[in-house]
């Protein structure tokens, strides 16, 4: 009997186009060889063009989601995507708390979409801050979240360095800053944790479909956390499969398309088909 693969659970909102949300991550942790399980937070009316609608879900359906999966099934990481509310933020923190404290947590700060519809109100990204970063094992934000989840204001480089002190000095105890939508050829990631600080680099992609990279990135790290890896080893991991992704994204309807999750198995199958 084959045994059963780490037990990664994400805690999101979904994207009904596919690309993003519980889709992505979902696609992205079979992608990295664990099971992914889902605890829907909120769902949305998406597609390329962006978000033409979006419901949350009762806290009551959220609780039961949760309990469900993690009392019977268990965990061995978490990622959370879309909290779309300061009380949804207060609810996932909640249920985040009754886990095991060895059990590591991935906190994508999700505030804008990749058309720029906004995900996260003023007041639910204070809830983040004060609720969320002191749980995160790893939190994840772009430098359009970075600056309000800290509550910096990011004027120069200087900025993001004390931008992830300040988050670091709020309970996280490991803070990426993604470089996505910096400007320049290579697109620079930094891991700032206990006397680290890390880079990530790999050349810009000239692909603009690139959505769900945020998603897929954070799942990507739960899922290496849940086998066994540090947090920089699994930030390189993620990091390169992300990379693959993006380069292999595709065009899907009218407006930005999604990041390819299967990228790997495409490229050994052409492979196999070149006798190579």
């Amino acid at each position: 009997m084959t045994s059963a693969p780490p037990r990664v659970l994400t805690v999101a909102g979904s994207d009904s186009g596919g690309g993003a949300g519980i889709q992505a991550d979902l696609k992205a942790m079979l992608a990295n060889g664990v099971h992914g399980m889902s605890v829907l937070t909120a769902i949305t009316a998406q597609n390329s063009l962006g978000v033409q609608g979006a419901w949350e879900l009762p806290a009551e359906q959220v609780e039961a989601q949760f309990r469900s999966v993690v009392d019977d099934i268990g965990v061995d990481a978490v990622k959370t995507g879309m909290l779309a509310s300061a009380g949804m933020v207060r609810v996932v923190a909640a249920l985040l708390r009754t886990l095991p404290p060895e059990v590591p947590i991935v906190i994508d700060p999700v505030a804008v979409s990749k058309h720029g519809d906004a995900l996260l109100g003023a007041e639910a990204m204070e809830a983040v801050r004060s609720e969320v970063v002191p749980l995160a094992t790893v939190l994840t934000p772009n430098l359009t979240e970075l600056g309000p989840v800290a509550g910096v204001e990011l004027r120069t480089p200087d900025d993001r360095e004390l931008a992830a002190k300040t988050l670091l000095d709020a309970g996280a105890q490991w803070v990426l800053v993604k470089g996505g939508h910096d400007s320049g050829d290579t697109a620079v990631d930094v891991l700032h944790g206990p006397g680290v600080r890390q880079e990530f680099s790999a050349p810009r992609a000239d692909n603009r479909h690139t959505h769900g990279t945020g998603c897929t990135l954070a799942s990507t790290i739960a899922s290496y956390l849940a086998r066994g890896y540090d947090v920089p080893s699994a930030v390189g991991a993620a990091k390169e499969y992300v990379t693959g992704a993006i380069a292999n994204g595709f065009a899907l309807g009218g407006g930005i398309g999604p990041v390819d999750h299967a990228w790997r198995h495409h490229e050994s199958a052409q492979r196999k088909g070149s006798g190579q």
